[in-house]
């Protein structure tokens, strides 16, 4: 599914209005008619019907006296406080306003005794619909909408949010101020790619895509949309089959190079990684020091040791390394390595010769902090799957300001390197050296623990060998593992997962995901009267 920004929505809009004839008059109607079947919805369940919508005097603000006019015609008891004066509204939003005005629902506007009237929103009120600030807001709320804001959250009443909450930047998530806490965000046509991203997420409530009656052809083709969500669906097309007549080979040869012995445990939760996601054959190369514990817990999986020194990879152990990758389909380097002066010369020298398709995690990475030009100079596809410090080190920019804008720095990243980035964290983004971007729904906060990272090198490249592109290896891989984990915490909850419990259940995520059986990040809401 496509994600918007708000300036790609507006160019949408106005393709639909220029080139299809669809009057934006008639884009506010289905907007409005939307929110307005969402708000009734919602009223019936708690058995209510007393509505309270807090207006802007923008198109969002618009929207909202629209669903109003739609509430109050199915009989519900609707007020509506206008944060503005009526001459204030311009276009749609001031024929809203007097359709509305005609109909004798009462509409206040809050422009003078402020704290007395916006005290007022949630007495004897059943539900809020906050029309405030749409798309174009930037930035931090003030004076009169922030203490709108803040009367709405004070409330404590269930909120439908017109299109984003108010306060939440829609092309990147953040919110810098009082921002509306939604249980239900209807969003208009597309969603928005703030509204998926952390921290807008966590003020969305249940997202719902409300129809705009836009024309399909329109949605997608007309504009270039290179962010995406993923879905179920396009991970059930992306799965190879199963041919009965199929053996081991088919599947893949995965060789995992990992492990030292600060970290004997990372070599074998990537091996475990792929396995649990298909893989047909899984080698571990591990430093000689920590072989026999590896080999002795070893049943689906082949060790083998490597020379080492001081507990870490040996510069001679890139021989045989070379040499197993000779007889593997994909490469997985990284997890538990350490950094010393053997692991850097082994994946710089991988880097440079290794003819199969990398996946780079870890200290695989930490080698090569600052120097973003070796895998670009690569002789082989590269996937690299970086937490944000990991990130911000090889690209020589703070943590901080990786997590501040994850999208726009995953896809810096993939344009400077080459190389398909994963960047994980919650709401993991995936992004290709030309632009496209997917981000991840799945997943939950049980996953912050050790390990997570180490199945998912594995996931990653057991989707490789089995034939995957490597930007939809990457980011099917990170849609199964984060649905694996939430599967865990529906019956567990989200304390104490373990990263080996979170491979086990792969296999269950990539079934349900086949069988039609995993829920979406987003619902299309179609057209339905209200009432």
């Amino acid at each position: 599914m496509k994600l918007v920004t708000a300036s790609e929505m507006r160019e949408l809009e106005r393709r639909a209005t220029q080139e299809a004839g669809l009057p934006t008059l008639v884009l506010m109607e289905h907007a409005g008619r939307a929110v307005a079947q969402v708000t009734w919805r919602l009223l019936r369940e708690r058995g209510g019907s007393r509505v309270v919508v807090v207006c802007g005097k923008g198109n969002n603000g618009g929207d909202g006296l629209c669903a109003a006019r739609h509430l109050a015609n199915a009989g519900l008891s609707v007020r509506v406080y206008l944060l503005a004066r009526d001459q204030d509204l311009e276009g749609d939003a001031a024929t809203n306003l007097r359709a509305l005005r005609a109909g004798g629902v009462e509409v206040d506007n809050v422009v003078g005794a402020v704290d007395t009237a916006l005290r007022a929103v949630g007495v004897g009120t059943d539900v809020v619909v906050d029309a405030i600030f749409g798309t174009g807001f930037r930035g931090s709320p003030m004076g009169l909408a922030a203490r709108a804001i803040e009367a709405i959250n004070d409330s404590r009443l269930p909120v439908v949010a017109v299109d984003v909450p108010s306060g939440l930047d829609a092309d990147t998530g953040r919110v810098e101020g009082p921002c509306v806490r939604a249980q239900v965000t209807v969003t208009m046509g597309l969603p928005k790619v703030g509204l998926l991203v952390y921290p807008g997420a966590a003020y969305c409530g249940q997202v719902l895509v409300a129809d705009l009656g836009l024309p399909r052809r329109l949605l997608l083709e007309g504009v270039p949309l290179p962010t995406e969500v993923a879905t179920a669906a396009q991970v059930a097309r992306l799965l190879p089959p199963r041919a009965p007549e199929t053996h081991k080979g088919t599947y893949g040869r995965v060789l995992v190079v990992a492990g030292s012995a600060r970290f004997p445990g990372a070599p074998k939760l990537a091996a475990l990684g792929a396995l649990r996601c298909g893989a047909g054959l899984v080698r571990l190369l591990v430093p000689s020091c920590i072989f026999p514990s590896v080999a002795a817990s070893a049943l689906e999986f082949m060790p083998a040791a490597l020379p080492d020194a001081d507990g870490a990879l040996d510069p001679s152990a890139l021989d045989p390394v070379m040499e197993y990758a000779q007889d593997a389909d994909v490469v997985a380097l990284g997890p538990g390595l350490t950094t010393g002066e053997g692991v850097s010369r082994v994946v710089r020298a991988v880097l440079e010769a290794c003819d199969r398709p990398l996946v780079l995690d870890a200290d695989a990475l930490n080698v090569l902090r600052g120097q973003h030009a070796a895998l670009r100079a690569a002789r082989a596809p590269v996937v690299i799957t970086p937490h944000p410090g990991e990130l911000g080190r090889l690209l020589g920019v703070s943590t901080s300001e990786v997590q501040r804008a994850r999208l726009e720095v995953a896809r810096s990243a993939a344009r400077l390197t080459g190389a398909v980035t994963l960047l994980k964290g919650a709401r993991t983004v995936v992004a290709s050296p030309e632009g496209r971007v997917v981000v991840n729904p799945t997943g939950n906060p049980g996953m912050a623990s050790g390990g997570m990272g180490d199945v998912l090198t594995g996931a990653v490249a057991a989707l490789l060998g089995q034939g995957l592109v490597p930007f939809d290896a990457a980011w099917v891989a990170a849609y199964l593992h984060g649905l694996a984990a939430d599967l865990l915490a529906e019956e567990w909850g989200d304390r104490g997962l373990l990263a080996h419990d979170v491979a086990e259940r792969i296999p269950d995520a990539i079934y349900r995901v086949r069988t039609g059986r995993a829920r979406e990040a987003f619902s299309y809401l179609h057209a339905a009267s209200v009432g």
